[in-house]
């Protein structure tokens, strides 16, 4: 019998609950502790099950931080690593898997490997995008920069998608770009570019503490900044910054809670916000669930930086969900699964959430246009998900060639599914 965690699809962070794990014999690999932090080296390891909340409340403090931090609090190492993470600095670093400098992981057999881009390489470039399907990974080495005490974060509204698309293009190939880069869009044509750099100083009277319980959610916040048609700059507090989206869960609380950004709800109940996903989940209904997969969407698309002016447009004809969230991201010429396959090594990540306001919404006959049309422009789909794609057509997106190599030499194809089996649509339920 193949082999997974025991950990329930309800305590993670994914959008299913994964029926797959009936099928596979449970391993415990609960292992929840931050195990060294090596200044001199500039890295920190840490246990799968240790959370990016965790990690920030260690590292900031100390003037270190990870060089890409994903914005839910909840999100784990193990998932970032196995699956993968983008962040408004992965035009600098890439995506997650980049700041991996080492692993530790159990084999079928038992043994502990450790693995880098020089030790067991083999391993350590199939373990991206694996889900878990090449072995238990109980350590990562993770890569720490320097941080400072806050971010300049510089708002800039913009009417037109072309002058959206041209500016973060621009800002992201910079040669000495700043440190993040993320854009909100509320209309097909409007948005608001944001760009932070960390500073140590800060004009008192524009310091926003965005992460107080009492506080606008901050897509709310940053869509104010489209009425005022002009340029503005506060001053946040890294940490705050990192979880900007941790409180509204992006803007899917919007949804769940509707009253949960008015005033006087805020300061009320504003500490108990958000609920845990995984309580959500673990409460969440057969019937109420078949309503969010039949009437939502939770979607991450990873498009073409030279692209993303017609999946705009894409989008907005057969989804028009708003706000959209756009993060750039560089990609690497590495043998893992996602890697440069073109001369564009700048991608964005396209973040749909919500509900489709388009007339006749269907989920899965939707899905298929948008997996067919992101396969189209050798973009990808994030695969955290509900994913429709054939078996064929998962492997057209993504290159397994490595990654199936590394399975079969190291005889664990019949100790783990394949990675298909665990994040098709047909395993999540």
């Amino acid at each position: 019998m193949p082999m997974g965690t025991s950990r329930p699809g309800w305590q993670t962070m994914s959008v299913g609950t994964s029926k797959f794990k009936k099928k596979l014999f449970p391993i415990d690999v609960d292992l929840l502790d931050i195990l060294e932090l090596n200044i001199e080296k500039q890295f920190v390891r840490a246990e799968p099950r240790v959370t990016m909340g965790q990690l920030t409340a260690l590292l900031c403090p100390l003037g270190w931080t990870l060089a890409i931090v994903p914005e839910l609090e909840d999100l784990t190492v193990g998932g970032m690593c196995n699956g993968t993470g983008v962040e408004s600095s992965s035009h600098i670093h890439g995506l997650f898997g980049n700041i991996c400098l080492a692993h530790e992981v159990v084999l079928p057999d038992g043994s502990l490997v450790r693995c880098s881009k020089d030790e067991n390489s083999h391993l350590f470039y199939a373990i991206p995008f694996s889900h878990g399907t090449v072995g238990f990974v109980v350590s990562t080495e993770l890569r720490i920069v320097p941080c400072k005490q806050y971010v300049k974060l510089e708002y800039i509204p913009l009417y037109k998608a072309d002058d959206v698309c041209k500016k973060m293009s621009e800002e992201s190939r910079k040669s000495n770009p700043v440190d993040f880069i993320e854009t909100l869009m509320y209309t097909k044509n409007t948005g608001v570019l944001m760009l932070g750099k960390m500073t140590n100083e800060a004009e008192p009277q524009k310091v926003n503490k965005i992460g107080k319980f009492y506080k606008p959610w901050f897509y709310k916040h940053v869509e104010t900044f489209i009425k005022y048609k002009q340029q503005s700059v506060e001053y946040i507090p890294l940490r705050d910054y990192y979880h900007r989206h941790t409180k509204s869960l992006f803007w899917e609380m919007e949804d769940i809670v509707p009253f949960g950004n008015w005033t006087v709800f805020r300061y009320l109940f504003g500490w108990a916000m958000p609920p845990k996903v995984s309580f959500l989940k673990l409460t969440q209904g057969e019937t109420v669930r078949k309503l969010y997969e039949a009437h939502q969407m939770i979607q991450d698309f990873l498009i073409p930086m030279n692209r993303l002016k017609e999946f705009i447009n894409f989008a907005d004809v057969n989804v028009k969900i708003y706000p959209i969230w756009l993060c750039p991201f560089r990609i690497f010429n590495e043998p893992t699964m996602l890697h440069q396959t073109t001369d564009e090594d700048m991608y964005v990540d396209f973040g749909l959430y919500g509900i489709p306001k388009v007339a006749k919404y269907e989920a899965k006959k939707t899905m298929r246009i948008m997996e067919t049309y992101t396969r189209k422009i050798n973009g990808y789909q994030m695969i955290y998900s509900y994913v429709y794609m054939t078996e064929s057509e998962f492997r057209e997106m993504y290159d397994h060639k490595h990654y199936d190599k590394v399975r079969e030499n190291l005889n664990i194809k019949s100790a783990f599914p394949d990675v298909y089996m665990k994040v098709c649509k047909n395993a999540m339920y």
